[in-house]
């Protein structure tokens, strides 16, 4: 473990500003989450421990547990996402995605919320295509029984949508999202959230759902059905397959919103 990265400061140390009023047991399970991030321990992009078990491990409450977790995310060391969990935000300054200029031996942070405000369609078809496909040759192989029934749980809420074309977007991008996290690659799963970020932005997601109209979902439907059934049959070539019929229909459907 590299010493300048345990030993990182937590953001509210170097601010200025009063950090919010907190007990000191939250104060302090914060500081040693901090630290278990910085050090690697938690990686960006990464799921923090559930709520139950954060409790356990720190010997608080849920409801205290939950406090912490607001303090890291005021600190944009953590980010939650409705009914996926609290991901890792904070990226240490020596870790992967630290570019160093090799004259000046400076080092410059990735800023990830930059580029998915400005990514272009271009860019993410094409990435996407080389992405997606290969995600799901690697999911359908490694997905576990509890991964497939989480997928099917995702689907099964997809699946009674008629008209809601914006709740459709948020459910398509959590299953593609556990599609990811099925392959249990930490790297790729880090890369395809970047994915997922991009397609959180406003303009993409006014996009997308403007193109849902209720037969384009119920095409959709079809075709995401095909693929998680090709994963939970672990039929490889099906699922690479199924999953370029999806980017496909993305793609004609991005092309007619606008």
């Amino acid at each position: 473990m590299d010493d300048r990265v345990s030993e990182a400061l937590p953001p509210w140390e170097l601010s200025r500003d009063n950090h919010p009023l907190i007990k000191e047991r939250v104060k302090a399970a914060a500081d040693t989450l901090f630290h278990q991030i910085a050090s690697g321990q938690y990686s960006y992009g990464t799921r923090l421990a559930s709520e139950r078990d954060l409790a356990k491990e720190f010997s608080l409450s849920r409801a205290a547990i939950r406090q912490v977790i607001d303090f890291l995310e005021t600190y944009a060391v953590v980010k939650r996402q409705p009914n996926s969990g609290t991901f890792v935000n904070y990226v240490p300054p020596k870790n992967g995605f630290s570019v160093a200029n090799a004259k000046t031996g400076e080092s410059h942070l990735m800023d990830i919320r930059a580029i998915a405000e400005t990514a272009s369609p271009l860019e993410m078809n094409i990435l996407c295509s080389i992405i997606e496909p290969e995600m799901v040759r690697i999911a359908a192989l490694y997905m576990s029984v509890r991964d497939l029934a989480n997928l099917r749980s995702v689907f099964d809420e997809i699946e009674k949508i008629v008209t809601d074309a914006e709740l459709f977007a948020h459910l398509e991008k959590k299953f593609l999202m556990t599609i990811a996290e099925g392959t249990h690659n930490r790297l790729l799963i880090t890369v395809y959230r970047i994915v997922t970020e991009v397609r959180r932005q406003p303009h993409w997601c006014a996009t997308r759902v403007k193109s849902l109209t209720p037969e384009r979902i119920s095409d959709t439907q079809n075709r995401l059905k095909s693929l998680y059934m090709a994963l939970e049959n672990h039929d490889i070539e099906s699922a690479v397959e199924f999953m370029k019929l999806v980017i496909a229909g993305a793609q004609d459907d991005l092309l007619n919103a606008r």
